[in-house]
């Protein structure tokens, strides 16, 4: 007889129901699970971010900070969750942070704000899809009511086109409010497709998503479209800071991003930085973020510049971060605190996250690079990184 879950199809959100999957786990395994049914909130809150739930994974918060921001939408000194379970993690990005409150504070601005879907239509030949391109052109008001008539926040702001063959590709690019906006702009963009396929002759085919959007991976297409939101973060560095607080120079630092540079370039990195995912990666999980984007959001252009009087000039670009400060998981309970202790939490909030976390970045790029140029990344994982006797 085949072994299923238990499940409630009128109730299945009670911790009940919650410690009948747990037992049932518990006699097919032949193992205790007693940590993962100790959690603080309702299982009520759960409908639209879990099924099947049974418990939770703890991963440790460490705070860092205060970090000092000026941005356009964060301004001041924040206190950073970051869940990880890598010891230094924390540690690094704290030293990161004390260096650049020391020298004024690190500077924020989003550039862009997009997000995607991008389906495929496919005629009988290059010469009907030519054409059907230039109609999308000249109906995009039509579209964009279409569109819009799914959403209350989301706003369709342009159509790129992309042709190979008989293929002709659209990427819908939506603003999404304080929502990441993937199922936003799925549903967007499928009601507008609808009604083009009313209209369109010498079709063959039609598909919502054929991988130009490039949802949860990352794509050159989006170092320079942007996906999400486009956020840069930069400050310029006293050489006599860098001196005291990071054992090394502002010259040392530049020397080492010319060779990171061309490590980047010869592996074919996305990023040529040192380790912005690990940052972005904790804050996620610490605010209820969908990690799958990291795919996307751990693409980074880090971009440095040494002054005639020996300070540092430093800058990341993150041209694809996925953040979202209300639906999905960022009303959940812990994940709402964590938002809620950067006064980021709720509508109106979106472009203040995104710049505390290039900001975050940013310091741990900083702290990263320091490390190995003087010489102590290895020895600072051997104090903080181990837990093994």
């Amino acid at each position: 007889m085949e072994k299923k879950l238990p499940r409630d199809k009128n109730n299945d959100y009670t911790h009940e129901m919650a410690k009948r999957r747990r037992q049932f786990a518990e006699e097919a395994a032949g193992v205790k699970l007693e940590h993962v049914g100790k959690y603080s909130f309702d299982p009520e809150i759960l409908p639209g971010n879990i099924e099947n739930f049974s418990g939770v994974a703890q991963v440790p918060i460490g705070l860092a900070g205060p970090l000092l921001v000026n941005g356009e939408y964060a301004q001041g000194e924040f206190f950073v969750p970051l869940a990880t379970t890598e010891g230094t993690l924390v540690g690094s990005y704290n030293r990161g942070m004390k260096l650049t409150r020391l020298a004024g504070g690190v500077t924020t601005t989003v550039v862009d704000d997009a997000m995607q879907r991008a389906p495929v239509f496919v005629f009988e030949n290059a010469r009907y899809a030519r054409d059907f391109g230039k109609w999308v052109s000249e109906n995009f008001d039509v579209i964009k009511i279409k569109a819009e008539e799914t959403t209350g926040t989301g706003k369709l702001r342009d159509i790129e086109q992309y042709s190979a063959g008989k293929m002709r590709w659209l990427r819908f690019n939506f603003t999404t409010g304080d929502a990441a906006g993937q199922n936003m702009v799925g549903k967007a963009t499928n009601a507008a497709c609808q009604w083009i396929l009313t209209q369109v002759k010498g079709l063959q085919h039609f598909t919502l998503a054929a991988n130009l959007d490039t949802d949860k991976k990352h794509s050159q297409l989006n170092t320079l479209r942007s996906r999400g939101k486009r956020v840069i973060a930069e400050i310029t560095l006293q050489d006599a800071l860098i001196r005291d607080i990071m054992h090394t120079t502002g010259e040392a630092l530049h020397y080492q991003r010319q060779l990171s540079n061309v490590g980047a370039m010869m592996s074919g990195s996305v990023n040529n930085g040192s380790h912005s995912p690990n940052g972005i990666t904790a804050m996620f999980i610490a605010c209820g973020q969908d990690v799958a984007n990291v795919a996307e959001s751990s693409a980074g252009i880090v971009y440095g510049e040494l002054m005639k009087n020996g300070n540092y000039y430093l800058s990341i670009t993150i041209p694809s971060l996925i953040v979202a400060t209300y639906g999905g998981g960022t009303g959940l309970a812990t994940q709402k605190e964590c938002l809620e202790l950067m006064g980021c939490y709720g509508k109106n909030r979106v472009n203040k996250l995104a710049e505390i976390i290039a900001a975050v970045v940013l310091c741990g790029e900083l702290s990263l690079s320091s490390a190995v140029v003087a010489n102590e990344w290895v020895s600072s994982h051997d104090t903080l990184g181990r837990n093994r006797p």
